[in-house]
């Protein structure tokens, strides 16, 4: 039986879910990639808030030119600034379902350069 592209990545994610948990002292970070653009959260699971987001629609990453993993890297520096403006300085990662490559990497590469642990 073959799946479609979502239905593989939902099958992922949802194994990947079932792992991966965010607390107020170590939130989870996700990442969302549509075919333009890419955005990350910080999320708090057990109180059900997102603490943290930014996506590469922001005005500030807007405005930078560049590939989308370029993009990726710049929303990567940007959640660690503001995620470390919250007190925030470690995360679980949560790549969403998607390969760990390309953009979803450059964009945890970035954020860990900028000083967030996971």
């Amino acid at each position: 039986m073959t799946f479609s592209k979502l239905e593989r990545r939902n099958k992922i994610k949802a194994g990947i879910r079932s792992k991966v948990a965010g607390t107020a002292e170590r939130p989870r970070m996700t990442v969302f990639r549509s075919n333009k653009q890419i955005s990350v959260q910080l999320i708090d699971d057990k109180e059900g808030k997102t603490l943290v987001s930014i996506s590469s629609l922001a005005k500030d990453l807007a405005a930078a030119k560049g590939t989308k993993t370029e993009q990726a890297a710049n929303v990567g520096k940007a959640i660690a600034e503001k995620a470390k403006a919250a007190g925030i300085e470690a995360v679980v990662f949560d790549r969403n379902g998607y390969l760990y490559h390309g953009r979803v990497k450059q964009l945890a590469d970035a954020a860990r350069e900028a000083g967030l642990k996971f």
